[in-house]
């Protein structure tokens, strides 16, 4: 490929940025380049949902500049590397005191920043990642993203819809279906999200909690844009999904840890409040 070849949109000109204009593109240019190496790198947060559903017009319609990324700590400096050679410039004030889990990086010349959290996401719970990478690609499984948008204690609409999109675009399973997207639907895999909610009442409180928020939106403020993946209808309906990860989440035998802490109930704090954490 010249430096005149038009990729991801963009004809590059031998002189211009060396990343895509396009977000997702360029999410999906990464994740290969790490493969190439053998390294685990997945996509997480918001273009990971618009990589399941690209199609998807309340992504599509947005500007996205943010990438998110997981690995695991063995990959963790090769990443780090290779972003650096793939254009992207480190925040080395932040890597050196925080990259032992997450990682800060800029596309400067597109103003587009990059996270690249290591082994896990710490932010109202815990999602522990490092021994599923390689369950799925080109992003983290989905039960791990839909668990990543519904440990957040205040959503937000737009974690709402993500959630939604997963939901009405993928089977609930009883595992991680295909492990490339691009050959098959994944499945969202209820076995692991009762991992988390039977065994930590904190997750399953607010899981709970949010999968209510997300029923009254498809009951009161949902219209049909809200889920348009594009020329097709959505592949399932979303509140029958709904419905029925909330009664699997219900059936799921509590372990005894669960049982004690829900006699605390929320007389407790039961989440995290994430920390903010500023860049150079």
């Amino acid at each position: 490929m010249t430096a005149d070849t038009a990729v991801g949109g963009e004809a590059m000109a031998s002189d211009g940025p060396r990343t895509l204009a396009d977000p997702l593109a360029e999410a999906l240019r990464i994740v290969e380049a790490a493969d190439e190496r053998g390294l685990l790198l997945r996509l997480m947060g918001g273009m990971a949902v618009r990589a399941h559903a690209p199609d998807w017009t309340h992504r599509t319609r947005q500007v996205e500049v943010d990438l998110d990324f997981a690995t695991r700590g063995r990959d963790r400096v090769a990443v780090f590397r290779l972003l650096e050679a793939e254009g992207y410039t480190p925040d080395r004030r932040h890597n050196a005191l925080f990259g032992g889990h997450q990682g800060y990086f800029v596309d400067e010349a597109r103003n587009r920043p990059v996270d690249v959290l290591v082994d896990k996401l710490e932010m109202c719970h815990r999602i522990d990642f490092s021994d599923r990478l390689g369950r799925s690609r080109p992003t983290l499984p989905l039960a791990d993203l839909l668990l990543s948008k519904l440990q957040v204690v205040k959503i937000n609409r737009k974690d709402v819809l993500d959630a939604l999109v997963l939901l009405a675009e993928h089977p609930l399973g009883e595992d991680d279906g295909h492990p490339d997207s691009a050959l098959g639907l994944g499945a969202i895999s209820l076995p692991r999200v009762t991992s988390f909610t039977s065994n930590d009442w904190g997750w399953w409180r607010t899981v709970t909690g949010n999968l209510d928020v997300l029923q009254q939106f498809m009951e009161s403020e949902f219209v049909p844009a809200d889920l348009d993946v594009g020329t097709r209808p959505a592949r399932f309906d979303a509140l029958g999904q709904l419905t029925a990860l909330r009664e699997a989440i219900e059936a799921s035998p509590k372990s005894t840890r669960w049982k004690l802490r829900a006699k605390v109930g929320e007389r407790q704090k039961w989440y995290a409040e994430p920390e903010e954490v500023g860049h150079d």
